[in-house]
C-alpha cells in the first residue's frame, strides 16, 4: 500500500523516492506504472509529448520489477528497476519505427537498440513511451508535420524546447520519472530550461551514441529528470564505453550521490556570454542564483567573454554545414516536398554556408574561442549563464525570421537560446537547473558550465542550488495543462 493520497502524487515521484518505496515495499512498480499512465491520458490531448505508446509492455515489465523487490525468482533489482523511462523517438529500439519525426522516414524500422535504450534495459527502467522531436531534431522548438506540436505543460501557448521537447514536456506533465535526450546545440538545455527540469549536457565522449554522429564532437546523448539526485542516477547508468562507439571514453565514470557543500568555491558569472541580448526577466533569475550561492558562502565574480555573433555564427556555420547540415542536406535533396519548411530552410542555410565557409575557418575560430573560455574559467570552480536569453517560445511557431511574442520584437530566432557556444567548448559538462519563472509562465533555466571532463563539480553546485533554492514539483506546484501559468506560484523559491 502506497503513502501517496493520489495518482497524481505518484506520478511526480522522484525516481530515486520511487525505489526507497519499492524497497521498503510501500509501493509496487505496477502502481507507479498505473499512476503514470493515467496522468498522461488526462495530459497528452493537450501537451502531445508522446510520439508512441508502450503502455501495456511496460505493465508487464512492471510486474516482473514487482517480483525482483518481493524477491521472487532469485533476481536483484536493478539501478532503474521499476522506474518509468520515455526515451526520444530518435533513440532506436530494435524492431520499432525510427521516424526522427519526419514523413520521410515513415516505415522504418530500427534493427538494433541505440547504447543509451540499451543502458536503460540493462539497468531494470521501463520504456512506457518514447518523446516527440522536431524533424531530425533540428529545432529549438517541438512540432512536425508527422507528429504536430508538442506544448509546454506550464503554458501550453508555448513551446516547451527542442529537440528534446517531448522528454522535457513529459516530466513536467508527470508522465514519466525520467526521460532520454540528446544535445547538438542545446537540445537537452533549452527543453530543461523552459519545462522547470534538470538537463546534464555530458562532455563528449562520456555517453556513447549512434554512427556516423557519435564522431560529432558537438553532439552527445544524456538524462533529464526532475530532481539532480534522480539526473545523477541516470547519468550513471547512460555513461561508460560501448564498443560501437570509438569515442565513448573509458574507464566509466561514476558519479557521487554525495557532494560537499560549495562554500569557499569560485564561481563565474557571466549574463551575456559576449553576444546576447538577454530578458530582464532572465538576468533577474539568474542573478538570483547567483546571489543563492555567495550567501552559500561561493565566490562569485560577474565576468564577460570576448565572444562576437561573428565568431559564433562562423563557428556554427562551418561545422554544421560539413556534417549535421550536410546530412539533412542529403535527405532533403530528394524529399524536399515531404519535409517541414524549418528542415528546409535548414537545408538551404547549410548549403550556403558550405559555400562560403570552410571546415578549418572554423575550426580557427572554434579553437580561439576554447582558449578564451579556458583562460577566462581558469581562477574559478565553474561558471554559470542563462540558457536562454528569452523566457519562452511560442508553441508552433517555425522561428523562420523574426521571434515576436507578446508583441516584443525579440529579434533573430537564433539568438534567443545561449547553449550553443557549450558545444563549440563540448568538453565541458554542463548541467541546466531551474532559476525561476517567468511572468510568460515558462519557467527560466540557468548553464553550470564545468572545467573540461569535470563533471562532479556542476552536479555539486546543482546540488546545492537545488536545496537552497527548491523547485521541486509539490502538488501547489505543477503545471495544469489547459490553462495559462502566468499567475501559478511556480519556479524556485
Amino acid at each position: 500500500m502506497n503513502v501517496y493520497d493520489s495518482g497524481s502524487d505518484l506520478a511526480y515521484l522522484s525516481a530515486t523516492e520511487a525505489r526507497r518505496l519499492f524497497e521498503a515495499r510501500e509501493l509496487s512498480p505496477v502502481e507507479l506504472m498505473h499512476a503514470v499512465i493515467d496522468r498522461a491520458e488526462q495530459t497528452e490531448p493537450v501537451v502531445n509529448a508522446f510520439a508512441e505508446r508502450l503502455f501495456d509492455e511496460a505493465l508487464e515489465q512492471a510486474r516482473h520489477a514487482e517480483d525482483r523487490f518481493l524477491g521472487k525468482g532469485g533476481l536483484a533489482p536493478r539501478p532503474l528497476e521499476g522506474i518509468p523511462v520515455a526515451t526520444k523517438e530518435k533513440h532506436a529500439i530494435a524492431g520499432r519505427s525510427l521516424t526522427e519525426g519526419s514523413l520521410v522516414n515513415v516505415g522504418t524500422t530500427a534493427t538494433e537498440n541505440a547504447p543509451v535504450v540499451d543502458r536503460i534495459l540493462e539497468a531494470g527502467g521501463i520504456i512506457h513511451a518514447r518523446t516527440t522531436t522536431p524533424e531530425f531534431s533540428i529545432a529549438t522548438f517541438t512540432h512536425s508535420r508527422l507528429w504536430g506540436v508538442t506544448r509546454n505543460p506550464w503554458n501550453p501557448e508555448f513551446t516547451p524546447g527542442g529537440s528534446s521537447g517531448g522528454a522535457g514536456a513529459s516530466l513536467a506533465a508527470g508522465t514519466a520519472l525520467l526521460a532520454s535526450a540528446s544535445d547538438i546545440g542545446g537540445s537537452t538545455r533549452i527543453p530543461a530550461a523552459f519545462t522547470g527540469t534538470v538537463g546534464f549536457k555530458a562532455p563528449y565522449g562520456r555517453v556513447p551514441g549512434v554512427a556516423p554522429l557519435c564522431a560529432d564532437h558537438y553532439r552527445g546523448d544524456g538524462p533529464m529528470a526532475r530532481t539532480v539526485d534522480d539526473c545523477v542516477a541516470f547519468a550513471n547508468v547512460l555513461a561508460g564505453p560501448d564498443p560501437r562507439d570509438h569515442v565513448s571514453l573509458r574507464p566509466k565514470l561514476v558519479l557521487p550521490t554525495e557532494f560537499a557543500p560549495v562554500a569557499g568555491m569560485r564561481v563565474a558569472l557571466c549574463l551575456r556570454l559576449g553576444a546576447y541580448d538577454v530578458h530582464p526577466e532572465i538576468e533577474a533569475n539568474t542573478r538570483a542564483v547567483a546571489r543563492a550561492l555567495t550567501d552559500a558562502g561561493a565566490v562569485v565574480e560577474e565576468i564577460e567573454l570576448p565572444w562576437t555573433k561573428d565568431d559564433l555564427l562562423l563557428s556554427l556555420a562551418a561545422h554544421f554545414s560539413s556534417i549535421f547540415g550536410a546530412l539533412v542536406s542529403e535527405i532533403e535533396a530528394e524529399h524536399r516536398d515531404r519535409m517541414s519548411a524549418y528542415a528546409v530552410a535548414f537545408s538551404d542555410t547549410m548549403a550556403i554556408a558550405r559555400e562560403r565557409v570552410s571546415y578549418l575557418d572554423g575550426l580557427r575560430v572554434e579553437t580561439r574561442m576554447q582558449r578564451e573560455l579556458g583562460e577566462a574559467m581558469a581562477p574559478f570552480d565553474a561558471l554559470i549563464c542563462p540558457t536562454t536569453a528569452v523566457p519562452g517560445l511560442p508553441a508552433g511557431d517555425d522561428l523562420l525570421d523574426r521571434l515576436v511574442v507578446n508583441g516584443e520584437d525579440h529579434g533573430e530566432p537564433l539568438w534567443a537560446c545561449m547553449t550553443a557556444p557549450f558545444n563549440i567548448n563540448n568538453r565541458c559538462p554542463v548541467l541546466n537547473i531551474p532559476s525561476g519563472q517567468s511572468s510568460w509562465g515558462v519557467p527560466t533555466g540557468v548553464q553550470i558550465v564545468g572545467h573540461t571532463y569535470d563533471d562532479p563539480t556542476v552536479f555539486r553546485i546543482g546540488k546545492a542550488l537545488e536545496h537552497l533554492r527548491p523547485w521541486a514539483y509539490t502538488p501547489d506546484r505543477r503545471p495544469a495543462p489547459g490553462r495559462n501559468q502566468a499567475s501559478a506560484g511556480t519556479g524556485p523559491r
